[in-house]
This record gives C-alpha cells, structure tokens and sequence, in this order.
C-alpha cells in the first residue's frame, strides 16, 4: 500500500509540473527568452541533459554556459519544479546577471506585456488540463444520479441516530436548498456548505420536520463515518478466500447481502457486527445473486471471520445523463467555476476561522492516499482527480504571494505601473521571505497530514 503511494505520488507531481513549467518554458521560447534550467523538484541536480554535455549526473559546472541551450534535469527535492528563465529572480536565486546590461533574451529586457504572458501560462496550461480532462469526462462517462433522498438505515446510537434522523426519513432540502438525488445530499452536506452548520428539512411520516446539525458532527468522510446511508444500500462480497467459512457455506464474489441472522442488512459495518459477535455460531443468510434470492447457513470461525471482503452496493435507481460533444466543453467550464468557486469559500473560511487550515488542506501524503485511491477506481477517475489537484494549484498560484506565480506577477505590474525595475536586492529578499513562508507551511501541512492517517 505504502508503495503505491508513493508511486501514484510521484506520477501525479510530475504530470501537473510538467504541464505547469511548460507552459513557462514554451511562452519564454516564443518571446524570444533563453529558459536555462527546466527542472523537476527543487535543490541539487541529481541528472539531466542538454545539447552541450549530454546526459550527466550531479551538478554542472559552477560556471557552466549553456549558450542559450536547456537543462532538463531531475532535482532532489520532489515537491515541485521550476524554469529558470535568463534574467529573472525566481526559485533559483540566481542573481549573477545583476550587475551585467540586460541582454535581449533576458526576461527582465523584456516588455511587461511579454513577461505577464510568460508567467500566467502555467496558470493557464492547468486550467487547460483540468478543462481538457473534464470535457472528456463529461463526454465519454457522463454523469450519473443516485434516484432517492430517502434515507434506508439509521444504526441505534450513531451519529446520525443522535442528531434525530430516522430510517425511511425524506431529505427535502439542505440549508433551503431542494435535494433531487443523493448526489445532491453528498454535495450540499460535504461540500457546499463546508464550515458551516446545516438545517436539513426531512418528511416523517407525512410530516416535515427541520433537523439541526453542527458542522462538528459530520465525518469529513460521509460513507466512511456512516453518518447517511441512502434506500437501497447493500452490503456486498467483494472477495471469498479459499476454505474459509464462506466459501464452504457456498457464498460467491457478488453476492448482495439482503438478511443475516434474519435481520435486514443495510452497510457492510452492520453485517460485520452480527459476525463478530457470533463466532462458530451457524447463521441463515439470504443473498441476491444474479437476480436469484439464496438462502445460506454460514458459521463464522472461532476469531469472529468467514473470509470475506464486503463492500457495499446501491440496488436501487440511478439514471445515467450523456453529453454531446459541446455540451460536455460547456459542463467542463462549469465544473471548473464550480470547484473555484468552493475553493475560494473554503479559504475564506479558513481566515475567518471557521475552519481549522489542517481540516481544508492537504499536503504530500494526503495527495499520495487519493492519488492511490482514485486510481483503484480506474484511470478516468485518477485523471478526472489530475484535474481537480491541477485546477487548485492553478488557482492557489494565482495568488500574489512571493514565490508563486501570481507574486512574480504583482512585480511585474508593479514595475510596469512605476516605469522602473524593483532593485534585484529587493526582490530576492522577497523571493526568500516567501520561500521560507512556504516551506514552514508545506512542512506543516506534511505533519497534519501524518497526524490524520
């Protein structure tokens, strides 16, 4: 598992930092800039090639002349990447132009009209990777709803049983918001409302009751807190392991799971605790296989187990809706405002100390866990989860902080507007101030991570 982390880790950092730093590297080359360096991570070369030394390993020359040719090199440090572009401070703090004239293919000699480009482009080639990803999405998978607001099962003393719902209760509405599918549920509860607390709207028994929740009472992980369980959810067998109880009671990979010692089962948690609570005691058990109700007797071991995997499965109606060719270009467009939209929301949040910063961001090993996650799934939605990371880092390095792409950016405005460039002492001291910033955050953000595994 821990390897496929870091695998999975390392494919998604070098495909959004490519995309990224080559949108930088390509705008340079057609402004007529030198791009010295195009690295992946940060720190000391650990190899790469060029058209003067070929492929080496370590650090070039300290005073090495690539002529205007690049180094496309693998550094140490594999949290990002940068393009060191002749004539700029940046993440290199190289500055040993500063006491040289400016040179027709050094960025700083350059108009600020060309520089604004050089620097949005990475920007923009995640934004166009995340577009390009969800416009295919949207095209060849569509989207799909889950047809019930109905709740199926409500354990005694859980959460949800605690804050007032009940099983067979209606959601009608989430903070006066109407609810048509349990997507809708998913959505409003985990996401739209993030940092907030909810007054749900249910119908009882003919009667429509408002059920208050504080946003501390909800899982960050619906399915996995068993906060909400839709009409329709079964416990499923995902795997049987050879002789073990379940495969001699003849239970097959597939089976739904209707009953277990006569009582209806509604999630996996809820079978789990009537097998664990039975050991070497024979059980009826009713399955749906292939549309066929089974009867079974199975005998949990003496541990507690009959040796198999569940999962769970939703038996009831969801609707599948295709897109066209444009349709799909236009619902792309607007799951990218979308995603902004609430990114936004949530740092707002954040500052105004509604939620806790480790609760809204994720660092390295939270990346490296759904990266790994996503790609179980299948490689549309590792993609589809490609798209989301790239269209954050593309609005996170909007921002005018230093370091990012949109500090670099206020400079440049800045410049521009006083018809004078800031003095490079300046602006490398800037370029460290944020440089530490950031790692003092990312090394935060890394040890959150860990606490919350």
């Amino acid at each position: 598992m821990f390897v496929n982390y870091i695998i999975y880790f390392i494919i998604t950092i070098v495909i959004l930092v490519l995309v990224h730093e080559f949108g930088h590297f390509a705008a340079a080359k057609l402004c007529g800039m030198r791009a010295d360096i195009f690295a992946i991570g940060f720190g000391k070369r650990l190899f790469g090639w060029n058209k003067l030394t070929g492929f080496t390993f370590g650090n070039l020359p300290k005073d090495f002349d690539g002529q205007g040719n690049t180094d496309y090199r693998l550094s140490l440090i594999p949290l990002g990447g940068y393009v060191k572009i002749a004539g700029m401070v940046d993440e290199s703090f190289d500055t040993e132009f500063a006491d040289k004239e400016p040179q027709p293919y050094e960025f700083r000699a350059r108009p600020a009209w060309q520089k604004i480009i050089v620097i949005s482009a990475g920007v923009v080639m995640n934004l166009l990777l995340a577009l390009i990803v969800f416009w295919s999405f949207n095209y060849f998978h569509g989207k799909e709803y889950t047809k019930t607001t109905t709740i199926g099962y409500v354990e005694p003393n859980s959460n949800a049983d605690s804050l007032g719902f009940a099983t067979n209760d209606k959601l009608l509405s989430i903070n006066g918001k109407v609810v048509n599918s349990w997507e809708d549920i998913q959505t409003d509860v985990l996401i739209n409302s993030f940092g907030q607390n909810l007054n749900i709207e249910v119908l009882r028994n003919g009667i429509v009751k408002t059920i208050k929740v504080p946003r501390s009472r909800i899982p960050s992980d619906e399915r996995s807190g068993q906060f909400l369980i839709p009409a329709g959810t079964r416990p499923t067998i995902t795997e049987v392991l050879t002789k073990s109880p379940a495969q001699q009671a003849g239970i097959k990979s597939g089976d739904i799971l209707v009953a277990l010692n006569n009582i209806p089962l509604f999630n996996a948690q809820q079978a789990t605790k009537i097998i664990t609570s039975h050991k070497s005691m024979p059980l009826p058990l009713i399955v749906l296989r292939d549309m066929d109700t089974v009867k079974l007797i199975v005998t949990p071991g003496s541990n507690g187990m009959i040796g198999v995997g569940l999962g769970e499965v939703f038996t009831g109606q969801v609707l599948h809706e295709s897109y066209g060719f444009f349709e799909s270009f236009y619902y792309g467009i607007k799951d990218i405002i979308k995603i902004t939209e609430l990114t936004y929301q949530m740092a707002g949040n954040v500052i105004k100390g509604k939620i806790a910063f480790g609760k809204a961001f994720g660092g390295p090993v939270i990346i490296a866990k759904f990266a790994a996650k996503y790609a179980d799934y299948g490689i549309i939605y590792f993609l589809n989860f490609l798209a989301m990371l790239s269209l954050s880092l593309a609005i996170i390095n909007i921002l005018p902080f230093p370091v990012l792409d949109g500090g670099h950016l206020l400079i440049i405005i800045i410049e521009a507007i006083a018809r004078r460039e800031i003095p490079i002492k300046v602006k490398v001291a800037i370029q460290n101030a944020g440089f530490v910033i950031l790692l003092l955050l990312m090394a935060f953000i890394i040890y959150n991570d860990i606490s919350n595994l």
